[in-house]
């Protein structure tokens, strides 16, 4: 059975977080990973100050299945199945061993599953005392005061055969990358709730939704389904790439990029259970996670007491909602898409000018029974400079637009926005300054000398076009002394 049990999915990061679940409940303010590399003897060492277990406790919390999920629980209760220290310590190690001292001092039991594999009879043989190769760790740590140790040795699901010391600080990389989401609301604060440190090092909260930075386009207030269920949502719409630092887009797309952290963030007393998923929910098929909508992301809380509803699973990895609040999600989700989407083709900024009035677009998209079409606006002034002044050339350059307009690559676009995961390059955007000005010249020239506008009009009109209303101050120095 335990054999069996060690095939559930976890991945170390996953495994420690389910320990470290353990420690809040304890309530403990900090807690110590160390990861020491031996190679096949290496070991991973988590503890914690917390309460600590008395000698019946630790028989307990070292038994599988020991809680009943049906059982009613704590408000901050982060367990239901009573199998999540063992369960995933056993994903990762052979031999797990809990040092714990409280109300009886110090106590220690280990499970080695070595010994079960050549014990001559079919009992479940729970060992007291440490291994003796850990015998005078887990005595100092017996010295420390209160608090938890688990150590984790013979680790045969992570030292595997060509894993060397650079993968061992690979590994640790990763862990510190999940845990510093799983646990992000408990790190956050000038005094947080929990402090939790890698081999000396603190592990800083990873925030999904940049919370507070001025340039995000759009979030929602908290919505409540019911007065009683303890459900609730905030929708998130992140900036885009162009409204964020190299350093600020770097950390914000998260262990796994931006694609996939996109969609729900589902969280139970705060502690992260899935990171990024749209949960099935869709209007006639479950959405999928594609480049339009990565700058959405949703924060959802739920209760403990709704596990079963949601269908937690022993590694709070997965939920899935219930019917009662599927069309609620959907309505909230549809729109944080919408205008994720939006904010995503529009590159992060609105198409307005200085004093918010509507700029007029080259391009625009024509709806109709049998799809979209995307067309070049003439009205443009770029656009309708050369048509008034073509003459003999008109039905050439209307001929030429078309053809622009029928060979749109939008499906390469698309293509290489998704392969190489950056949005194409437009507006002007990486040139320098003076090339903007060369084609603001060519307007501004023919606006005033061949139209005879006023220079103020010219640079008005110039300004309400794109993308130029990204650049007033290129647009107030056109003179016309040339």
């Amino acid at each position: 059975m335990i054999e069996a049990l060690r095939g559930l999915g976890y991945n170390t990061a996953t495994a420690l977080a389910d320990i470290i679940d353990n420690s809040i409940a304890a309530r403990a303010r900090a807690v110590e990973l160390n990861f020491v590399w031996a190679g096949a003897h290496s070991r991973i060492e988590i503890r914690d100050d917390g309460t600590g277990m008395n000698a019946a406790e630790l028989d307990r919390a070292m038994r599988l299945g020991e809680k009943n999920p049906l059982d009613v629980r704590s408000d901050s209760d982060l367990g239901r199945f009573g199998l999540g220290l063992k369960t995933a310590s056993f994903s990762q190690c052979r031999r797990l061993t809990v040092a714990t001292v409280g109300a009886d001092g110090l106590q220690c039991l280990r499970w080695d599953l070595d010994v079960l594999a050549a014990s001559a009879d079919d009992g479940w043989h729970l060992l007291e005392g440490p291994d003796e190769s850990s015998a005078s760790l887990v005595e100092s740590f017996g010295a420390s005061g209160c608090g938890t140790l688990v150590l984790l040795e013979v680790l045969d699901r992570v030292v595997t055969t060509g894993f060397g010391e650079q993968d061992f600080l690979d590994l640790i990389d990763r862990v510190e990358g999940h845990l510093a989401m799983v646990f992000h609301r408990f790190l956050e604060g000038t005094k947080p709730r929990l402090r939790i440190r890698i081999n000396g090092r603190g592990v800083s909260p990873w925030d999904p939704f940049l919370s507070g930075h001025p340039a995000k386009p759009w979030h929602s207030p908290v919505s409540t389904f019911g007065a009683t269920s303890g459900v609730e949502v905030e929708c998130h719409v992140l900036p885009h790439k162009d409204r964020l630092t190299e350093k600020e887009y770097e950390s914000a797309q998260g262990p796994d990029g931006w694609t996939a952290q996109q969609g729900f963030y589902v969280y139970r007393n705060q502690r992260l259970l899935v990171a990024g998923s749209w949960l099935g929910l869709g209007q006639r098929r479950g959405w999928t996670k594609d480049e339009a909508h990565r700058l959405a992301r949703i924060r959802l809380d739920i209760p403990n007491s709704a596990d079963a509803d949601w269908k937690i699973d022993i590694r709070k990895s997965t939920a899935r909602p219930p019917v009662a609040v599927r069309a609620w999600l959907i309505r909230l989700a549809e729109e944080t898409r919408t205008r994720a989407r939006r904010a995503f083709a529009q590159r992060g900024q609105a198409p307005r000018a200085p004093g918010g009035k509507e700029v007029s677009q080259a391009w625009r998209a024509d709806h109709f029974s049998g799809g979209m079409r995307y067309r070049i606006d003439t009205d443009h002034p770029a656009v309708r400079a050369v048509l008034d002044e073509a003459n003999g050339l008109l039905p050439q350059i209307r001929a030429m637009l078309r053809i622009i307009e029928e060979t749109v690559p939008v499906q390469r676009i698309w293509l290489d926005t998704a392969e190489n995961r950056e949005t194409p390059r437009t507006g002007f955007a990486g040139e320098p300054p003076a090339a903007v000005t060369e084609i603001l010249h060519v307007l501004y020239r023919n606006m005033v000398r061949i139209k005879g506008m006023s220079p103020e009009m010219a640079r008005s009109r110039i300004l309400l076009s794109e993308p130029f209303q990204n650049y007033p101050d290129l647009v107030a120095a056109l003179t016309d002394d040339e």
